[in-house]
């Protein structure tokens, strides 16, 4: 598998195209499994369960995508880790349910290496962390899509992101929680620390599918 990161920011259309043409690839045989780091330019994306009325603003492009779920937003200050994975070989079974799982699991061991407990909810897509007044806030957000049993999109940290570019959208459809990020739970990280420990925890979330 390889690693790819990029330093500058990368328009989403370039980052679909790439991934679409690394998919093809990957299930020909041509390519190698591929982890591609980068950050993108303000945009929300909308999943194939977006609904209209969720967009409440229009103040960056919006981009209509294949992956699943619903309206999220990309922009400086959030980590997106596109996975493009073949999960025939990675699954005796090919089993989506465990891939997103072990996605779950990636963001959860990666938060907990800066002291911060990420939570899986029950009817609720990507990672929760409790604040400190009871609340529950997104940290993660989590949109896949799988093509002939390879995988693309992937998942998004939310390092230290202008949180406001969120109220453009309800996140994922849900309205009655927030969205936070690392810094404004007190960690002061860069995506040098952050992608460092993505690598490292990779293996121990993805080595159950073997």
């Amino acid at each position: 598998m390889k690693l790819k990161i990029s330093k500058n920011r990368v328009d989403y259309e370039d980052a679909i195209s790439y991934m679409e043409r690394h998919v093809a690839d990957i299930h020909d045989g041509l390519e190698d499994e591929c982890v591609w780091l980068l950050e993108h330019p303000p945009i929300y994306t909308a999943g194939t369960s977006a609904k209209e009325e969720d967009l409440l603003g229009a103040d960056f492009p919006v981009y209509q995508t294949g992956r699943g779920g619903e309206h999220t937003y990309h922009g400086p200050g959030q980590r997106v880790a596109y996975v493009m994975l073949n999960l025939k070989k990675r699954y005796r079974t090919p089993d989506i349910k465990h891939f997103i799982w072990s996605l779950e699991q990636w963001i959860i061991l990666t938060l907990a290496r800066f002291d911060i407990k990420g939570e899986r909810r029950e009817g609720r897509v990507g990672i929760w962390v409790v604040m400190p007044d009871g609340s529950e806030s997104k940290i993660a957000a989590i949109g896949i899509r799988i093509r002939r049993w390879v995988s693309y999109h992937g998942i998004s940290i939310n390092v230290n992101p202008d949180l406001s570019h969120f109220e453009g959208i309800v996140p994922c459809g849900i309205k009655e929680h927030g969205v936070t990020s690392m810094h404004a739970l007190g960690k002061d990280i860069s995506y040098e620390e952050l992608d460092e420990a993505l690598q490292a925890t990779f293996p121990l979330a993805f080595k159950a599918q073997k």
